[in-house]
């Protein structure tokens, strides 16, 4: 389970309809609906600023919440929907759904990265290149891991790589991309030593060639 979900905080919102739902974006309000896990739906509000900047940080619509309302159970969420304005593209709704604990959802999950120090190929003078920092996977909302773990010590050559199929995923997680093994990470030849052969390429390209030696002609 991961050890840290984030909180949400919204307010119990008065009255439904489109009445209601101007009256709230009126006082600075994103009006929004609470749905799911056999419990009436909860029209609730968001302060427009605090929302929007959720919005900008990325990932919210595939980010598991603790909301937190007064006079309410904390209860798990996910978002479903955001409605925008369809000119300013600013958010005019949303729509978050609770969740049991044998929902499947789709989370991001951070790539631990573990054994650096025991990586043959980076002990060989190779630099790591990381692709991919975190990893969309399909996940059961009572049994959310930490992170994906990624062993280096695998790693036994300077180019080798780290693909999705060589790792062993938490239990239950699954990853979103199926259709391809995407890569994870790579060890690189050092910056430098890729410099000095582009050089000695060069070199050789521009280096005149002489045919039948000095005596020729």
């Amino acid at each position: 389970m991961a050890g840290e979900i984030p909180d949400l905080h919204a307010q119990e919102r008065t009255g439904t309809g489109k009445g209601a739902a101007r009256a709230a974006r009126r006082e600075g309000m994103v009006p929004g609906i609470v749905f799911g896990g056999d419990v009436d739906p909860l029209p609730i509000q968001m302060p427009f600023n605090v929302l929007l900047k959720r919005l900008k940080a990325g990932r919210f619509k595939s980010t598991l919440f603790n909301l937190k309302i007064d006079g309410q159970d904390d209860v798990r969420v996910i978002c479903r929907d955001v409605q925008r304005d369809v000119v300013k593209d600013l958010p005019t709704h949303f729509d978050l759904m609770r969740l049991r604990r044998t929902s499947k959802i789709n989370l991001f999950l951070p790539v631990e990265f573990i054994n650096e120090e025991n990586c043959p190929a980076l002990r060989k003078g190779g630099v790591l290149t990381v692709i991919r920092n975190e990893i969309e996977v399909v996940v059961t909302a009572g049994d959310i891991p930490e992170s994906i773990v990624v062993d280096l010590s695998t790693m036994e050559n300077v180019g080798d790589n780290i693909s999705i199929s060589m790792v062993t995923l938490p239990e239950g997680a699954k990853p979103t991309i199926t259709d391809r093994d995407f890569a994870i990470c790579n060890v690189a030849a050092p910056s430098a030593l890729v410099a000095a052969g582009a050089e000695e390429d060069d070199a050789d390209a521009d280096a005149v060639p002489t045919v039948g030696g000095e005596d020729a002609g």
